[in-house]
């Protein structure tokens, strides 16, 4: 079993000193899933809803929150990412609408925390301009799809 680094000698937590680290590039992709009703799946695609382009604001609050992930999630290192994007996919099928956040940089750290903070921010956005519209709406599944670089190298969730 692994050690968990967020603990010190004493069992504390602690943020864990990358300084030690080689600079390389590294990358993550993570993922959200919600699921609404149709006909709130085709107000968004459309861009009728009155409080405008819902995937346009979500696709900023993804971008902000990755940029402050680290005053968000305890313990995390703050970054300088060098690249973020959040995209959507509509999936008409199963009433979802697909987030993935993906972040990049050099650095010593990864961007993990970063793409999935990035895809979770961006799916409670959508919950929030479509609410009254659809309360049912359940924000499915956040998940790691990718990481590369640093000593660990390159991982990719099962299908």
């Amino acid at each position: 079993m692994r050690k968990l680094s967020h603990l010190d000698e004493q069992g504390n937590a602690h943020m864990v000193d990358v300084g030690g680290k080689a600079v390389t590039h590294r990358e993550a992709t993570a993922e959200s899933l919600v699921r609404m009703q149709p006909e709130t799946l085709n107000m968004i695609s459309s861009g009728g809803h009155k409080k405008g382009d819902v995937l346009a604001v979500a696709r900023i609050a993804g971008i902000q929150a990755a940029k402050k992930c680290s005053d968000l999630i305890p313990l995390c290192h703050p970054l300088m990412l060098t690249s973020i994007k959040v995209e959507f996919q509509l999936l008409p099928d199963s009433n979802q609408l697909r987030i993935t956040a993906s972040c990049g940089l050099d650095g010593k750290t990864g961007v993990e925390m970063e793409a999935l903070t990035a895809a979770s921010v961006a799916a409670l956005t959508i919950y929030d301009m479509c609410k009254a519209v659809d309360r049912g709406m359940v924000i499915e599944s956040t998940r790691l799809l990718e990481k590369a670089g640093g000593k660990s190298g390159h991982w990719s969730a099962a299908p």
